[in-house]
C-alpha cells in the first residue's frame, strides 16, 4: 500500500509526536507542532497515538491513494476533497485506490494532519519517524515531500472492500471527535510566568497581558515571532544559555517576544519571560502569521488540572474508537 505525491503543498512532512530523550546531544524533540490533532488523528483510525503521520500546511499537496485505505484528517480546515467530493475533519473514512486527495481553500488553521490506518512506514532515526529538517533526518528522507514521492504503509488489519460494495470513492465511518473545547478562544493563550518574568519593568509586565500582539510573517516551525510594543528589562541582563522547550517565551534584544514552537534550539540564552500552559500549545500551533495572540495569565495548578482534563478526554476518545473499530478487523 502507498501513497503518491502527485502535486507538493508548501510544507508537507511525515511527523510523529516528537524525539525524546537527545536534547543534550543538541537534537530537539521536533514532531507534530499539534500532537493534540496528531494524537487524535492516529486514534480515529486505530493507530497507536504515536504512529507517522502527515502534517500538511497550505496551499496543501495533491495526493493519490495507491490501494484502499482507512484515512482521517484533524487540525486545520483546508477544505479537503477526495476528487470532487467535500471530507469531512476529524472523522474516519475509508478511501478506494486511485482516489486523489487535495485541499481547495484555507478555512482555519495553520496545519493538518492526514493519518492513515498502518502509518507512514519510514525508517526511523533516533526512534522517532518525525522529520528533522536542520539535520536533514527522520521522517521521509530527512526532508519535505517532493513531486513523486511514493510513501508506504504499514500493514492494514482491516478488509477495505466490505465498506466500498459499490463504485463510491469514499465511505464515512459513523464516529468522530468533538475537539470544540481544545480550540475555542483561538487567540486566548494562557501562559505562566518564566524565571525572568520579574525583570521587566512593570510598565512591560502590564503590556505583557493588556496588549495583542501579531504573529509575524518570518514566524515559522522553529519559533513564533511577535510583533508588539517593545518591552524593557529594568536593567541589562547576561545569561548562560539553559534548556528551552517547546512554548517557551523569551524576549530578544530588540524588545520584541518570540515563543519557541515545535523545532526550537536546545538551549537558549535570553529572558524567559513565560510559558505556554501545554493544553494551549494545539491552539497556538493553529495560529498562523498576522494572527494576534492575547496573553492570560494562569496558575501552575490551574494548567495542570486544564492537562489533566485534556489527557482524560483524549483516553476516553481512545477508549470508544478502540471499540468501534475492533468489531471491523478482518
Amino acid at each position: 500500500m502507498s501513497i503518491l505525491v502527485l502535486k507538493p503543498g508548501l510544507l508537507d512532512s511525515v511527523q510523529d509526536t516528537g524525539r525524546f530523550g537527545y536534547s543534550n546531544w543538541g537534537v530537539n524533540p521536533g514532531g507534530a507542532m499539534d500532537t493534540y490533532a496528531a494524537r487524535v488523528a492516529n486514534m480515529l483510525v486505530g493507530n497507536c497515538e504515536n504512529e507517522a503521520l502527515i502534517e500538511i500546511h497550505f496551499p496543501g499537496p495533491q495526493l493519490l491513494f495507491e490501494q484502499s485505505a482507512l484515512i482521517t484528517i484533524c487540525g486545520a480546515d483546508f477544505s479537503p476533497m477526495l476528487d470532487q467530493q467535500a471530507v469531512p475533519l476529524w472523522q474516519p473514512i475509508v478511501v478506494r485506490r486511485n482516489t486523489a486527495l487535495h485541499f481547495d481553500n484555507l478555512n482555519w488553521g495553520g496545519r493538518c494532519y492526514l493519518a492513515v490506518h498502518g502509518g507512514i512506514d519510514v525508517e526511523p532515526w533516533l526512534g522517532s519517524a518525525a522529520t528533522n529538517l536542520r539535520a536533514s533526518a527522520g521522517g521521509f528522507r530527512g526532508r519535505k515531500l517532493e513531486k513523486l514521492d511514493r510513501l508506504f504503509l504499514g500493514e492494514s488489519r482491516f478488509y477495505y472492500p466490505a465498506w466500498l460494495p459499490d463504485e463510491r470513492e469514499k465511505h464515512l465511518l459513523h464516529w468522530r471527535a468533538d475537539t470544540k473545547n481544545v480550540y475555542e478562544h483561538p487567540h486566548e493563550i494562557f501562559i505562566t510566568e518564566g524565571r525572568e518574568w520579574e525583570h521587566l519593568k512593570e510598565a512591560a509586565r502590564e503590556d505583557f497581558f493588556n496588549s495583542n500582539f501579531i504573529i509575524h510573517p518570518s514566524s515559522d516551525r522553529m519559533g513564533y515571532q511577535l510583533k508588539g510594543e517593545p518591552m524593557q528589562l529594568m536593567e541589562k541582563m547576561e545569561l548562560t544559555s539553559s534548556g528551552v522547550s517547546f512554548g517557551t517565551i523569551q524576549l530578544l534584544p530588540n524588545g520584541q517576544l518570540v515563543i519557541l514552537m515545535a523545532d526550537h534550539q536546545t538551549t537558549g540564552g535570553y529572558p524567559r519571560i513565560g510559558h505556554v500552559i501545554s493544553a494551549h500549545l494545539p491552539k497556538l500551533a493553529q495560529l498562523r502569521p498576522s494572527d494576534s495572540i492575547q496573553f492570560v495569565r494562569t496558575s501552575v495548578a490551574n494548567a495542570e488540572e486544564m492537562l489533566f482534563r485534556q489527557k482524560k478526554e483524549m483516553q476516553i476518545l481512545q477508549r470508544a474508537c478502540i471499540d468501534h473499530l475492533k468489531d471491523l478487523v478482518c
